[in-house]
């Protein structure tokens, strides 16, 4: 499908909106050639012959369709300004639904700012043109066409000599289209550049405070705005070449009726009313001539933004799934990872050889160093993205088979990167379950921890909260998430590093009530740390480097492997650093040398 195709089908179910706008549009253009006709009759008829009985009767009529134009004329503005608020409605939306459908992959590539441009800007030269564009050009090219008409119904010769402006027309706006969209092309590109960057730039504001680096960025954004501001420059110098043109031969159109039709009038080929009734028809010729550079701007700017939001549309997620007849079936949380590996889009192999296997009710701690894999397993057990090979099972099916929204609803997940929308503390908590009564919302807040907080903030749960949560500490932000997570009611809980930012008395806690859930519901936990004291307890430790498991097993039997965990573990609670030992862990010589050969 073409873009135009694309944007056609939107426009499509408004086609009865858009042919009541098109044939008030052709009715208002028909009344227009009455009044120059009807000012003719006046010269010749009333003033000239002297009928002023008449001319009641013709004042009347044109008042008559000065007013009925004025009505009309609203009308269709209506009809075609509704159309236009619908498409644009249904589009924003189809686009807006398209994007909840991407993948991580996607937004991996694109920048905030760029999909924000999309559904603005971009959106608005649709608007414009579905309100403004179509019914001007369709009305001026009727008006041109009747105008023409009626100057032949006056004089043949004079018609054929007001046509000679056509071919150089039509010689200037080819040249002005071809030539002002590539301009409008990288215009938007400019468009959508600065505003990624501006949006960047607020959503990174504590940072750059942090830093002190105003003056740095104000540096970046001028950057960003000249090239956006030279973007526009040279697209008017384009269509500034050729607007002045289409002036000149709308003018041109008056030189010739007063010399040609001057001429006419003073050999008596024509009358002094006909000379009136074509002065009369004369802006009918001019309007759009003068206008058509516009629109060809308005024309191209429409196309780009189509074609614009078109390829954003279009990219086809890489995970894919639709729904298993809305299937909403609780699992029960087994969990198995069978030669996985995984490769980014660039071709970086992530992970790789990836085993084990997770009984229901069971918990897994993960720990390993930073970039080693750990959230790109979670990630491929969410079905964030696929695996380059292997099988993740799920209740012993491939996460592939899986309803993709049912899978994700059996999984609870409190992230790395704690998001907080700019809601209510308990719309936040809630946020997976809207229809939860206020107590299990509560009682999610206290298994978190996070009740003793919420109860002393000035709104306690309807306290509204920022985009990223704005006025809570990191631990707070945390809880909440977890609180989010918990009130799910998971088959699976996921935790990535949800523990970070809280006291080793509060982490204590959280356990606990981890613990209690398990017990009651059977929920699979997995746990992903840095801290040994959030996975010491659990029923297997996973050990990541590199993208591989290096080391699995209980506390006790990892402490006695002398490896990473181990050494991990004597660096956290402070006992002889592990280079002093006189028996030396096999993963740390190992690791050196492969850090120094990469």
């Amino acid at each position: 499908m073409t873009p135009i195709k694309w944007f056609l089908s939107f426009l499509k179910k408004y086609r009865g909106l858009i042919a009541v706008g098109l044939v008030l549009t052709t009715i208002i253009a028909a009344l227009s050639i009455v009044n120059p006709y009807i000012s003719g009759i006046i010269i010749d008829d009333v003033i000239g012959a002297g009928n002023y009985d008449r001319l009641p009767v013709l004042v009347g009529t044109l008042v008559l369709v000065t007013f009925l134009t004025g009505v009309l004329r609203f009308l269709y503005q209506v009809a075609f300004e509704t159309a236009s608020q619908g498409v644009l409605y249904d589009m924003r939306d189809a686009v807006y639904r398209k994007l909840l459908l991407e993948d991580f992959s996607f937004y991996n590539r694109k920048r905030t700012g760029d999909l924000m441009s999309r559904q603005t800007g971009d959106m608005e030269a649709i608007r414009h043109f579905v309100a403004m564009i179509i019914y001007a050009v369709y009305q001026n090219v009727l008006l041109f066409i009747f105008a023409l008409m009626m100057i032949f119904t006056v004089n043949v010769k004079l018609a054929f000599m007001m046509l000679a402006v056509l071919p150089f027309t039509a010689i200037n706006t080819y040249m002005q289209a071809t030539r002002v969209r590539p301009a409008f092309r990288k215009n938007r590109e400019c468009f959508s550049s600065l505003n990624a960057f501006v949006q960047e730039n607020i959503s990174g504001n504590r940072v750059v405070k942090a830093f002190a680096k105003e003056d740095y960025e104000i540096g970046k954004f001028n950057a960003e705005n000249d090239k956006f501001r030279d973007c526009q420059v040279r697209a008017s110098k384009i269509w500034s070449k050729y607007v002045p043109n289409f002036e000149i031969l709308s003018y041109a159109l008056n030189v010739i009726l007063m010399l040609v039709g001057g001429y006419m009038v003073i050999q008596e080929e024509i009358t002094l009313g006909d000379m009136v009734k074509v002065n009369g028809y004369l802006w009918m010729l001019n309007n759009p001539l003068r206008m058509a550079g516009w629109w060809v701007n308005d024309v191209q700017n429409f196309t780009t933004s189509v074609e614009k939001i078109y390829s954003t549309y279009s990219e086809e997620p890489k995970v894919l799934s639709p729904r298993i007849g809305g299937i909403h079936e609780k699992l029960k949380g087994s969990v198995e990872f069978k030669d996985v590996a995984y490769q980014a889009d660039d071709g970086a192999e992530l992970v790789s050889d990836i085993n084990f296997k997770v009984e229901p009710g069971q918990t897994v701690g993960i720990i390993g160093t930073t970039g080693s894999g750990k959230s790109t397993l979670m990630n491929l057990l969410c079905r964030f993205y696929d695996t380059t090979s292997g099988q993740v099972l799920i209740d012993g099916m491939d996460v592939r088979q899986h309803d993709l929204y049912n899978l994700r609803d059996n999984i609870g997940m409190a992230m790395q990167e704690v998001f907080l929308f700019s809601d209510t503390i308990e719309g936040n908590i809630a946020y997976g379950r809207p229809d939860c009564d206020f107590e299990a919302v509560h009682q999610a807040a206290v298994m978190a921890d996070a009740n003793h907080f919420i109860k002393e903030l000035p709104d306690g749960y309807d306290t509204i909260v920022g985009e990223r949560g704005v006025g809570l500490s990191g631990g707070q932000k945390q809880r909440i998430s977890l609180a989010r997570a918990l009130l799910k009611d998971p088959a699976i809980l996921i935790l990535d590093d949800t523990t970070s930012a809280v006291d080793m008395e509060t982490e204590s806690y959280i356990q606990t009530q981890l613990k209690n859930i398990q017990q009651s519901k059977g929920c699979t936990v997995f746990v992903i740390a840095y801290r040994i004291s959030s996975i010491k307890d659990a029923d297997m430790i996973l050990v990541m480097d590199q993208g591989r498991i290096i080391e699995r097993g209980t506390h006790d039997e990892l402490l006695k492997q002398n490896g990473y965990y181990a050494d991990a573990f004597r660096n956290q609670y402070g006992e002889i650093p592990y280079d002093l030992l006189d028996e030396r862990a096999g993963w740390k010589n190992g690791r050196k040398k492969r850090m120094g050969a990469a």
